[in-house]
């Protein structure tokens, strides 16, 4: 998941100039930001995941197999036997899912701690070092480069050129983020007290997630599909998962912790039993190379 952020969000990716979720949620006069530390630098905050990365691989969600439908559509070909680069692979969760479609994967991470993780997990799937940004990958040796949630770490200026140089004639890049579904109440409720008490733009998320924050090089094409899915969950999941995101991460441990106890209330109140219905929209963008 890393790869070199501004703002952060929930669940999902994170934010400005990371994506991360929908509209704004409509909420009463917001209440005073938490004090906070200075806002941390995006290296500090792309490589936080690293001290993470047993928590990230145990809590971040998934992604549903209609997303892995989508890019067979969009490609016109099956992923069985494709030769596929997953770039900012982090502790491998989209790796492992394009592996078990048939594909021939190999990861790139740039992040001590998560290549470490993915090891662990993955242990028959080649994991290299490096960043979108400088591919460690021959000219044209794959058929497909993927990023799950992982692009908006890199400079889009070098990674494009980086992907089109790495890929076949006809190939394609694939980017992909899981992002709040804040059309269901609580979610955006949630939403809403993350943005008061980290004093962040919630809605930067699906704002970033466009053709031109992809590609402001303008040099690919990109078709955008939504892919909606969900997962229930126990409470202390949801909020590991979100204690996951570098916006908790680089904020200090306590600050996280105050907020993850509120949250926990909050939530409580609204899932007595103790269990939660995360939904997400994935944002597909894809991309041909010239064939």
């Amino acid at each position: 998941m890393t790869t070199s952020p501004s703002a952060h969000h929930p669940t999902g990716a994170d934010p400005t100039p990371d994506p991360i979720s929908g509209p704004p949620a409509e909420h009463p006069t917001p209440e005073p930001p938490a004090e906070r530390t200075p806002e941390p630098n995006r290296s500090a905050r792309a490589h936080s995941f690293n001290a993470a990365a047993a928590q990230y691989a145990a809590n971040r969600p998934s992604y549903p197999p209609a997303l892995f439908d989508t890019i067979e559509d969009l490609t016109g070909r099956p992923l069985t036997g494709t030769r596929v680069a997953d770039v900012g692979a982090g502790t491998g969760i989209a790796t492992a899912l394009l592996h078990a479609r048939g594909a021939n994967v190999v990861a790139v991470e740039p992040g001590d701690g998560m290549a470490a993780q993915f090891r662990r997990t993955l242990p028959d799937i080649p994991v290299i070092r490096g960043t979108g940004d400088d591919l460690p990958l021959a000219d044209t040796s794959v058929d497909l480069v993927t990023y799950a949630q992982a692009w908006h770490w890199t400079d889009p200026a070098r990674a494009v050129p980086e992907a089109l140089r790495v890929l076949r004639p006809g190939g394609a890049l694939a980017l992909w983020w899981n992002t709040d579904a804040l059309d269901v109440p609580w979610i955006a409720e949630a939403a809403a007290r993350i943005a008061r008490h980290f004093d962040i733009d919630v809605s930067a998320e699906k704002r970033n997630v466009d053709t031109r924050a992809a590609d402001p090089t303008g040099l690919l094409d990109f078709t955008r599909r939504t892919v909606r899915w969900s997962r229930r969950v126990p409470v202390d999941t949801h909020l590991a998962n979100l204690g996951s995101h570098s916006v908790f991460l680089v904020h200090g441990a306590e600050h996280a912790a105050s907020f993850l106890a509120e949250e926990r209330e909050h939530l409580l109140q609204a899932f007595p039993d103790g269990f939660i219905e995360e939904v997400y929209e994935v944002v597909l963008l894809l991309a041909r190379a010239p064939a």
